[in-house]
């Protein structure tokens, strides 16, 4: 089809030009917020750590992530404009479901690098290189790359019905699927492989790494070596939560949470794209005395 027509939050249409005016302060916020960590830990030497190249990292793919549904989120609920044309459709797509597997990504090499950091203090530093984290880096980036284009390509050779409404705020994969005529069983179940390859996968590793964190910690003699190890800890694991909780409640309840009121549904999926680009850079500003530092 030549264009789409994104539908926004149904059944709460006439609310939705007040919806997006808090949807548009969590915007300027994660834009300001990740703009900012960005200056700062590219000026800053002393920052040129793991710890914080990979904060970079996240917080440039929260900015790609916002800036892929908001704009067009805001014009559909302040100016109705609802409109998308079909590669228009897949390239956001494409942009929100690739860097959303990257940001799992950073966050699982971010539990790496705290448990070599806590586990293997003295070996740290050479364990974690320059080198090895910018390997994976391009890891993360290549496999949501190899992971984020067959959803893309599967969908653009099939055939559409009449019905070319999207109900959404954005071109989410599933989404889109419904709306195709043909048979769309390996569609449905090429997002389910990746959902469990990324968030599957990432989890592992964050619950294997966490656990061995903690077995160091509780060896440790002195009850205020233990509370410094954990409040090192404190902050990625706010971002995990605030990141994978209201990704698996979308996920979940997009294929079995047929009681969930659809426009409940829609609104903590794109809450999940936009709360935790935004809560991102408050909670390691707030937590992290080099950032703390050198913001102020």
């Amino acid at each position: 089809p030549p264009t789409f027509l994104l539908l926004g939050i149904p059944g709460l249409e006439k609310e939705q030009f007040w919806i997006a005016f808090p949807f548009c302060i969590m915007y300027a916020i994660a834009l300001l917020g990740n703009i900012l960590l960005l200056l700062i830990i590219k000026t800053e030497s002393s920052l040129h750590e793991p710890m914080f190249l990979f904060l970079a990292m996240l917080a440039f793919t929260d900015l790609v992530i916002t800036t892929s549904m908001l704009p067009k989120m805001l014009a559909i609920f302040w100016r109705g404009s609802r409109q998308i044309g079909f590669v228009p459709c897949l390239v956001q797509m494409f942009f929100i479901h690739y860097f959303s597997s990257v940001e799992s990504g950073v966050l699982m090499a971010m539990a790496l690098d705290r448990y070599f950091a806590i586990c293997y203090p003295l070996r740290h530093s050479s364990i974690l290189s320059t080198s090895v984290v910018a390997a994976l880096g391009s890891l993360v980036l290549l496999r949501g790359l190899l992971l984020a284009i067959p959803a893309c390509f599967l969908l653009h050779g099939k055939a559409f019905c009449q019905h070319h409404v999207i109900s959404h705020t954005y071109c989410e994969h599933m989404a889109v699927v419904k709306l195709v005529c043909e048979d769309t069983t390996v569609n449905a179940h090429y997002g389910l492989f990746v959902a469990f390859v990324v968030i599957g996968f990432d989890i592992a590793v964050i619950v294997v790494s966490y656990t061995m964190i903690l077995r160091v910690v509780v060896k440790l003699s002195s009850s205020g070596t233990q509370l410094k190890a954990l409040n090192t800890c404190v902050s990625h694991v706010c971002v995990i939560l605030a990141f994978y909780i209201p990704a698996l409640f979308s996920f979940l309840t997009h294929r079995f949470g047929q009681s969930i009121p659809h426009h409940v549904h829609i609104l903590v999926a794109s809450l999940y794209l936009l709360v935790p680009p935004m809560l991102n850079p408050i909670i390691y500003g707030v937590r992290t005395k080099q950032l703390r530092d050198k913001i102020v």
